[in-house]
């Protein structure tokens, strides 16, 4: 006779992080949201610039400004250096950053990876259909279908930064994964659908040079002297190559190793993220926003936005394509791999954050630069589209989360509780007898001091029932 085989256990969609990993969301995140809030800072500071006519011509001017030498074929303008070269920083710090959590974070078991992904390619898919269909039937240009398909990381946890909700860190990591992948196939979408023309001398100047960076990274050379010329004329050759300079910087994360050896408290696709990530959301981003945000707004301009095909689609891609895509690729990955959600959670939860996922802002300008290239109006009218399909979609998922708030402060709590002291949050000791003994340790301290002070309540109770009664048998005699 066979023994019963035990069943196996219920995958968790959303689950509970592990510590490390959840160690390494906090610290992103929290260099991400302070990224976040600079670049609202500076999409508010360039739609004033463009706006006031006082200013207007200086910021044209500034962002026409073209510098750089002209030999190498890199005198650009201002613009074209945030676009293609700061960029190419964020860029590189998104391939480490997905390296990370495929080889080394909760995302290297394939069940856990495929959520996110499916999750992205399906928050792609859908915005872009729901803006082909919308200039198909309006008889619009379909040439900007990729515009409402990238997530910006950085300007979602600014809002949530601004409004004060505290996620808890499953649906923060799933927020940021997220749209990490769905930046990184954005890239994918730029190097295949907007390379018209392809210099391969360039290339294949770039891609010996993407050769001896692998190559020296294998060999364990280390010195940002050696790593960083190579990588600025890596780019250069990518730029002049035509295909879009931030494949350069996307390429070279992803070569990046992040996986830990004996001895090393960090691996150095880390240790470089933890030094270029506060470049990446604190400089490179902003200054980016700042010089493509700049679009004229006005009571007649925002209305053309919901009366032109091209900027309608982009508007209902965001609001209502990211969402529906996101909260159904979710929602089919659970159901066909057998996963339940978290018990903590609702599908409403995750449904507020595919809504959040439509703060389209970084990538989703500047595919909307090179989708209308050739039609600097239209090109101005998409970016507004992008601002406002943002807005919508940052308040919609505002709504939707301040109704959860308060369940998600009491998830947040359980969190970071340490009641041991140790630096551990308790809630990742349950299976360890040495927590539990150490949990002992303290209520028996606790119990003791509980002791002691009801005994000195009850002598100080006793010693006033004896003085009242005293004065009462005096009172007594004297009557």
């Amino acid at each position: 006779m066979t023994a019963p085989r035990t069943p196996a256990p219920v995958r968790k969609v959303l689950g509970r992080l592990s510590l490390p990993e959840r160690t390494f969301v906090a610290d992103a995140l929290r260099t991400e949201t302070v990224g976040g809030v600079l670049l609202l800072l500076a999409a508010i500071t360039a739609l004033i610039w463009a706006n006031v006519p006082a200013l207007h011509d200086s910021y044209e001017s500034v962002g026409h400004f073209h510098l750089g030498p002209e030999a190498l074929g890199l005198n650009l303008s201002v613009e074209h250096w945030a676009a293609d070269g700061l960029l190419a920083i964020f860029f590189f710090v998104a391939g480490i950053e997905l390296k990370r959590e495929l080889v080394a974070g909760d995302l290297k078991d394939p069940k856990a990876a495929a959520l996110p992904v499916v999750a992205a390619l399906c928050g792609m898919a859908v915005p872009a259909l729901v803006y082909t269909l919308t200039n198909v039937t309006g008889h619009g240009s379909s040439a900007g279908w990729a515009v409402p398909t990238a997530t910006d990381i950085a300007f979602a946890l600014a809002v949530l930064a601004v409004i004060g909700t505290s996620l808890p860190s499953a649906l923060r990591a799933f927020l940021l994964t997220l749209a990490v992948v769905d930046d990184l196939f954005a890239i994918v979408i730029i190097a295949i659908f907007f390379t018209s023309q392809i210099n391969f001398a360039a290339l294949g100047g770039a891609v010996v040079g993407l050769a001896v960076f692998w190559l020296l990274l294998r060999k364990g050379v280390r010195g940002w002297y050696v790593y960083v010329p190579l990588a600025l004329v890596i780019w250069g050759l990518m730029y002049n190559s035509g295909v879009h300079a931030t494949i350069a910087g996307v390429a070279m994360g992803l070569m990046l190793r992040c996986t830990r050896r004996e001895g090393e408290e960090q691996s150095p696709g880390e240790h470089i993220e933890h030094l270029v990530r506060p470049l990446s959301a604190g400089l490179a981003v902003p200054l980016f926003a700042l010089f493509s945000a700049g679009v004229a707004v006005s009571g007649g301009a925002l209305g053309d936005v919901f009366a032109q095909p091209e900027t309608l689609g982009v508007v209902l891609g965001l609001v209502v394509g990211k969402t529906v895509g996101i909260f159904g690729g979710t929602w089919l990955t659970a159901r066909f791999t057998r996963a339940s959600l978290s018990d903590d959670l609702e599908w409403a939860d995750v449904f507020a954050v595919a809504t959040l996922a439509g703060i389209g802002f970084t990538v989703s300008l500047l595919i909307g630069e090179l989708a209308f290239a050739g039609d600097a109006t239209l090109t101005d009218e998409v970016k507004a589209a992008v601002l406002i399909g943002s807005l919508i979609a940052a308040i919609l998922a505002t709504v939707l989360l301040k109704i959860r708030n308060a369940k998600y402060r009491g998830m947040v709590e359980d969190e970071e509780r340490d009641e041991d002291a140790d630096g551990i949050p308790d809630i990742y000791e349950q299976d360890e007898p040495e927590y539990h003994l150490r949990m002992a340790a303290i209520h028996e301290r606790k119990a003791a001091e509980h002791r002691r002070l009801a005994e000195e309540k009850l002598a100080a109770r006793h010693a006033l029932a004896e003085v009242t009664g005293r004065a009462g048998e005096e009172d007594h005699r004297r009557a």
